[in-house]
This record gives structure tokens, sequence and C-alpha cells, in this order.
């Protein structure tokens, strides 16, 4: 028996339906789905429920951080551990797999060799058509740098603690656990022997300016600069200060009781001198942070006094204390249940997290 782990948030339902379809019609029925909704909005999640009605091969777990970074390495770590089979596969839902590829799965199925595997990326136009698999034209493949779609051992990518939930936003977290994989001597090979997955076309998900939800300006980079170390300094284990696929309901439940609220500005100090005097202090409490923009930021009174060389108040952007604090979540409160939000219309950041 194989599990799949597929993660998804706010994904095109019809999407999702065409890839459990193509699961579905698999020659090898011996395997089972674990998909892990990672903070859908009620309409996705509503959808999602109803859809799945029609696979029960498929497991859903449903965590609600819909107000928190994209973390994929969390959430296939939360279907980890969940898990027992001798076998899984970290895949996609916006695949479409081959009737063959439970097949090749068991036949490449070993206890130190991971695989992963080539997928073929479908148009627009061509992704809108329904045909046998073997009939869709591929635009292009995958090179030997797509490193997502694999095949592990489950005990040998439990050793290692699975993905490194350090990596929040998009990018670099499967290359890291073929990385570390490959550090502590076991083999990583890339199949090209048989085209099994099809990538479906679907347009990017965009920041629009109304979006209110987490966002890192530059996190992409912060991860590709993780990564790096990991070659340098041969890492094997991940989260090793922090558990590794954690989820509980019952600390989402509690934020809605807040017990203490603060308020700072955008004063330079303000930010550094709240993690260090709250944040890393607090225990055993849900806690509200506001942000806002100090009165005399921006004024003509401090423009005025800079040009006369005289003292002025030094403030931060907001986008600036957006990325100092997303980062203070990532390196401490990963595990940490909160709700975040920064609205760029009113220039205001706020945070409630359980401590």
């Amino acid at each position: 028996m194989i599990t799949i782990i597929l993660t998804y948030r706010n994904r095109d339902l019809s999407i999702v339906k065409h890839c459990l379809e193509s699961l579905l019609m698999q020659n090898n029925k011996a395997f089972n789905v674990v998909l892990v909704d990672y903070g859908s909005t009620s309409n996705y999640r509503r959808g999602l429920i109803k859809l799945l009605e029609h696979y029960n091969f498929v497991t859903l777990i449903q965590c609600k951080t819909e107000q928190q970074l994209w973390c994929k390495s969390r959430a296939i770590n939360i279907a980890l551990r969940s898990i027992d089979t001798t076998s899984c596969f970290v895949g996609d839902i916006d695949m479409l797999y081959h009737p063959e590829f439970i097949n090749v799965l068991e036949k490449e199925t070993n206890k130190t060799k991971t695989t992963y595997f080539q997928v073929g990326f479908l148009s627009e136009i061509e992704s809108k058509k329904e045909k046998e698999f073997k009939n869709y034209e591929v635009a292009f493949k995958s090179k030997t740098e797509a490193t997502g779609m694999t095949l592990y051992n489950t005990a040998l990518l439990k050793s290692i603690n699975g993905y490194d939930e350090f990596y929040n936003g998009w990018g670099s977290e499967d290359t890291d656990v073929h990385m570390r994989l490959q550090n502590a001597g076991h083999q990583v090979c890339f199949y090209t022997k048989q085209l099994l997955m099809l990538h479906q076309w679907h347009p990017k998900n965009y920041r629009t300016k109304n979006d209110v939800t987490p966002f890192h300006s530059s996190l992409e980079q912060v991860n590709a600069a993780y990564l790096d170390l990991v070659s340098v300094i041969k890492t094997v284990k991940a989260n090793t200060v922090y558990n590794w696929g954690v989820y509980n309901q019952a600390h989402y439940n509690a934020l809605e009781t807040v017990i203490e609220s603060y308020t700072i500005s955008n004063k330079i100090g303000e930010l550094p001198a709240f993690i260090n005097g709250v944040l890393l202090v607090k225990r055993d409490l849900v806690i509200q942070l506001e942000i806002i923009v100090h009165k005399d930021y921006k004024t003509t009174k401090q423009k005025a006094k800079a040009l006369l060389g005289k003292k002025t108040i030094a403030f931060k952007s907001m986008q600036s204390l957006n990325n100092s604090l997303l980062e203070c979540i990532i390196r401490n409160f990963r595990n940490q249940a909160y709700q975040y939000q920064y609205n760029r219309i009113t220039n205001r950041i706020s945070l409630t997290i359980k401590l």
C-alpha cells in the first residue's frame, strides 16, 4: 500500500476533480490519498468537502490556517505524521496521473533510494480538454532541477524529520529534502523512463491591493539562501528545535478569546522592544498586536526638520515591519496558532497569537 500526500489551498475545484479522477482510474487500487487543506477560505473549504464525497480513497485533514503564511512543508508533515504505509508519494493537486502510475511506484519502492518524476506541462487549451492520458499533447517536460513529485520510503523520510518547516511561502522545500537525503548518503534518482504526470495549466495567483493575507516581499530569497546553507553545512535532520507536523485545532479555537492587547507604531525600536519584551516572554495566553502608522510619519514638520539638520523621529516602513514580524513568527512561533493580516489600504498590521 502506498499513501499519496496532496496539499491544497484555494485551488480551482475543477482542477482538483480532474486530478482525483485520474487517481480513480488507476489500474492498481493499492493506494490511499491524504489531502491536507491548509487554510482554504470557507467557500473553497465547503466545495472541497462536497467534492470529496465522490472519492472514498481520500482522507481529508483540514487546518484552519487561512490567515497564516502558506507552509507546504508543514502541510506535508501533518499528513506524514498520520500515515504508516511503507512508502509515500508527495505530489501536487494540479497533476493528472497515468493509469499505470501506482504500478510504477510499487516497482520503484526502495528502502534507501528516493525517486522523483518528470512532469509534462499542458497548455491552457490542452488542459481544458478531456482525453485519455496518452492522447494529451505535452508543451514541455520538467528537468532534473524540478524536484517535486517524489516517492519516499516513509520511515526514511520520517528519520530526517520530514520537510523543513522553516520554508514558508513558495520554493525550495522539495530540493531541501533531496539534499538532506543525499547528505545522509542516500540515492536520489530522477525518473524519465515514462511520463507519468501531466501538469494542468492554471493562472498564477497574483496578489491584489485588497489582499490582507500574510505576505513577505523577499521570502523566496530567504528560502534560497537557507537552502544554500543545507549544502554547505551538510544538514541531514530538519526541525530539530521545534516539533514537526504539529496542528492543534483547540489552539486555533482559543484565538477567539484575547487576553491581552497591545498597540505600537512604526517608530524605530518599538517592534523589537515588543518582540523581546512580550512575544518572547509571555506564555499560555492569547495576545493581540496592532501596528499603526505614527502620527508624525512623513509629516511636513518632520521633513522640514530633516532639511534643517535638526533631530527627527526615525521610522520603519510598514512593509519592513511586516517582513520583520513574519520572520520572527517563522523563527520562533511556527507551531503556534496565529492569525495575521497586513492591510495595505489602511496601513495597519494585526496579529493574534496563542503563546
